[in-house]
C-alpha cells in the first residue's frame, strides 16, 4: 500500500511538472555566430534575462554555429514555422523585405554616423514592410566591410581581374558590383563554406568586417586587409510574427523589452570589437590604403552599380532618399 501511495505521489508530481513545462513558451533562434563570439556572449545574457524576468515561463533556445543553416535557410525556416527567429546579416533581412538591403549599396555609407541617421529615418517603414511579410525585425550592426585577400594586393578595380571573389548566396548587390568589372570570377558561397573555400583556393578575395573574419577563423587564411571602408555591414533579428502574436501579452513584453536591451548592447559592443579586431589584424596582415586616384576609380564603379540597382532591384526614389540622408 505504501509503495502504491509513493508511486501515485510520484505520478502526480511528474504530471504537474509536465503541465508546467507545457504551459511554458520556448522561442527557438538560429545564428551563424559561435557561442563564444561577441554575439554569443550577449545572447547568453539575454537568455538568462528572459528566463529570470518570466519566472521560467519563457525560454530562449539558441542554435549556434550555423546549426540551422545560412541566412537563406534560417529565414525559410522562420517563414515555415520551423524556427521562431534568427540572427541574420543584411542578406537575410533583405530576404524578408528587399529594401533593407539597399542600406548596403557600396559607397552610400562610410561612417556609423551617416548610417545611423539614415537607418533611424527609414526604420519605421522597413519594420512595417517586414510585418506585411509576416516578420518582426530589429536592425543591428556587423561591422565595417573590408576587402581581404590571399596573395594579392587590390588597390584598383582592374586588380581584381583573374581572381576568385566571394559573393554571398541570395545577395543581389555583390554580383552587380562584379558585373561591371571584366574577367572576375565570382564564387557564391554561404558563410559556413568560406573557410573551406579559402583553404582550397576556391576564393582568394572577400569582403567582410574584421570581427567576422577573426571570429569565424577566416583571417589566418588571408594576408592583406583594406584600410578603407565603402560599406557598413548591418544585420539584425527576424522573428515569426504569428509566433510572437500568439504569445501571452506579458511574455511578449518581456521578449520585446529584453530584446531591445540585447540589441543596444550589441550595437555598442560590436562597433568597439570590430575596431579592436582590425587593430589586431593590422599587426598580422599587410594593410592596403587607397590613394585618391584609387578611390576615384572605385567611386566610378559604385556609381555604375547604383544606377543598375535603381533599374529594377530597388525603388529609385528610396535609394535617392538614402543618398540624401547620407549627405552624398
Amino acid at each position: 500500500m505504501r509503495r502504491l501511495a509513493s508511486l501515485a505521489l510520484f505520478a502526480l508530481v511528474m504530471s504537474i511538472a509536465a503541465r508546467a513545462h507545457a504551459d511554458g513558451h520556448v522561442v527557438t533562434i538560429g545564428t551563424l555566430a559561435p557561442k563564444q563570439s561577441a554575439w554569443g556572449k550577449v545572447f547568453s545574457v539575454w537568455e538568462e534575462a528572459v528566463k529570470k524576468k518570466s519566472g521560467g515561463k519563457l525560454e530562449l533556445r539558441i542554435f549556434y554555429n550555423g546549426q540551422q543553416g545560412d541566412d537563406g535557410a534560417m529565414v525559410g525556416k522562420v517563414r515555415a514555422g520551423q524556427l521562431d527567429g534568427a540572427a541574420v546579416s543584411a542578406i537575410g533581412l533583405g530576404l524578408v523585405h528587399k529594401p533593407i538591403l539597399a542600406l548596403q549599396i557600396p559607397g552610400l555609407f562610410r561612417t556609423w554616423e551617416t548610417l545611423d541617421r539614415a537607418r533611424d529615418a527609414v526604420r519605421g517603414e522597413l519594420e512595417q514592410g517586414a510585418a506585411k511579410e509576416g516578420f518582426y525585425i530589429t536592425l543591428g550592426d556587423l561591422g565595417r566591410l573590408r576587402s581581404m585577400t590571399h596573395g594579392v594586393t587590390i588597390r584598383r578595380p582592374k586588380d581584381l581581374e583573374g581572381h576568385k571573389v566571394l559573393t554571398w548566396r541570395n545577395d543581389t548587390i555583390g554580383p552587380t558590383v562584379f558585373q561591371v568589372l571584366p574577367n572576375v570570377t565570382i564564387v557564391p558561397l554561404s558563410a559556413p563554406e568560406v573557410l573551406p573555400g579559402l583553404r582550397t583556393g576556391a576564393i582568394d578575395v572577400l569582403s567582410a568586417p574584421a570581427i567576422i573574419a577573426e571570429q569565424l577563423q577566416w583571417a589566418p587564411q588571408l594576408d592583406h586587409i583594406g584600410g578603407d571602408t565603402s560599406v557598413i555591414a548591418i544585420g539584425g533579428m527576424v522573428f515569426s510574427k504569428p509566433k510572437m502574436d500568439a504569445m501571452p501579452a506579458d511574455l511578449r513584453e518581456i521578449m520585446t523589452s529584453t530584446g531591445r536591451l540585447a540589441q543596444d548592447a550589441l550595437k555598442t559592443r560590436i562597433r568597439a570589437e570590430d575596431d579592436a579586431a582590425f587593430d589586431r589584424l593590422k599587426t598580422k596582415m599587410t594593410v592596403v590604403t587607397l590613394s585618391e586616384e584609387d578611390k576615384k576609380e572605385w567611386k566610378a564603379v559604385f556609381v555604375k552599380v547604383g544606377a543598375r540597382l535603381k533599374q529594377g532591384t530597388f525603388d529609385p526614389k528610396f535609394v535617392e532618399r538614402l543618398a540624401e540622408l547620407a549627405g552624398s
